[in-house]
């Protein structure tokens, strides 16, 4: 016999215990379920020395500050873990561990999910299985002999084979990892494509602040041709800017976007200098935007006119590598930072565009009773961060507590 409940929560992550949070506030009867451990994904699917990208005083709910922590200190991922699975027991919420939901469909008005403790009928489910899903990894190389893997497969330096290291991808994760890997003495490329690097800190204020301040995390969409850019940002060895020409003179190679292989040979196009100088100039731009900031409101901020120097191009850039022999260059391992894709296979309902992506508004699906949180763009820029989630996740809940409020997608 199946059980019963009001609403459903799936995923027990930043975003499901973001939900279960609201909905308790609000009186709503619900449960949630976890296939492993809650913010399972912090500490198994990163490698051992990630730390946020944001200080310990921005990236956390507002009902909870890291106590144990300097409000500028970026929190190591078991410390992350930790904080949602504290959050969670000290407010007693109803989560359930080790339950995998393998499908989700209509029954009426309401759901049916089949799990792997039975089955659970729903008025209302909010998907919160996060934005990395199904890790994205190019069939490129064909080469057995190298060792390949996405970036959350990645654990540290000794854990991969002798030898140079490919990087592809120079988001947060593949950026922060190539740096890692030469840090330990190795060889290492990275293939760079369309990205954004804020400062780390300005004028005494760190770039979330700035985000924040100059209305960025409330973007609404991401602008024309923009989906795919990544943002370069560390939070590593106490935070700094991702520099590429630092990266340049700590002995990496700079590669631009891979492209074909074939006979033992990657080759990579020839849009390195032009990626770099696009970086530059978002990073440039958040500095003129932040002085014109400052000056407008009158804030007392130590000036950084040497932020707004950059130095040249390294050799690598002004004469970029278009095709590389992997095993002439030593190369014994591929890292993959190319992100993810959505897998929601297991909701067997007619509601997911070509790429994947549910249709919705601000998380409320078409269809009625059905919502989602926790995804990139969800509502705003910030929505897959963890106060994104949680703003989202507020909203959500007063829309299940208070029927007809919520308007499905036009």
């Amino acid at each position: 016999m199946a059980e019963t409940i009001h609403t459903l929560v799936i995923g027990g992550g930043q975003a499901g215990v973001a939900a279960s949070t609201h909905l308790q506030k609000q009186g709503v009867a619900h449960v949630v379920l976890e296939r492993s451990r809650i913010a399972e994904r912090w500490r198994s699917e990163r490698w051992d020395n990630l730390v946020a990208n944001g200080p310990a005083w921005h990236d956390r709910f507002p009902d909870a500050t890291f106590d144990d922590l300097d409000p500028e200190e970026f929190a190591t991922k078991e410390r992350i873990a930790e904080y949602f699975e504290t959050f969670a027991k000290d407010r007693k919420l109803p989560i359930r561990t080790g339950v995998t939901v393998t499908k989700l469909e209509c029954l009426g008005s309401g759901f049916r999910a089949t799990t792997s403790a039975g089955v659970i009928e729903a008025e209302n489910v909010i998907v919160a299985t996060g934005p990395f899903q199904k890790p994205l990894i190019p069939t490129v190389v064909t080469d057995p002999g190298i060792t390949q893997m996405h970036s959350n497969g990645y654990k540290n330096p000794d854990a991969l084979p002798a030898g140079a290291v490919l990087v592809v991808g120079a988001g947060a994760s593949g950026s922060q990892i190539a740096e890692e890997l030469v840090r330990a003495g190795r060889r290492v490329y990275i293939s760079i494509g369309p990205h954004d690097r804020p400062p780390r800190r300005y004028r005494g204020k760190d770039f979330v602040w700035w985000l924040g301040n100059l209305g960025k995390w409330n973007a609404k969409a991401p602008d024309p041709g923009t989906e795919h850019i990544t943002i370069a940002v560390s939070g590593a060895y106490g935070g700094h800017t991702m520099d590429f020409r630092r990266l340049a003179a700590q002995g990496i190679t700079l590669l631009g976007r891979a492209g074909a292989y074939a006979d033992g040979v990657l080759q990579f196009a020839p849009d390195l200098t032009t990626n770099i100088e696009n970086g530059d100039r978002n990073y440039l731009s958040v500095l003129e935007e932040a002085d014109a900031y400052a000056k407008a409101q009158g804030l007392d901020l130590p000036e950084e006119r040497e932020a707004h120097v950059l130095g040249p191009l390294p050799d690598c850039v002004t004469n970029p590598t278009l095709s590389l022999n992997l095993k002439e260059a030593g190369i014994s391992a591929i890292i993959w930072a190319t992100g993810f894709k959505p897998d929601f296979g297991w909701i067997e309902i007619d509601l997911f565009c070509e790429d994947g992506r549910p249709r919705h508004k601000d998380g409320v699906s078409e269809i009625p009773g059905l919502y989602f949180v926790g995804l990139p763009w969800l509502s705003c820029r910030g929505s897959a961060f963890i106060w994104g989630a949680w703003k989202d996740a507020e909203r959500l809940a007063g829309l299940i507590a208070a029927p007809g409020q919520a308007a499905s997608p036009s």
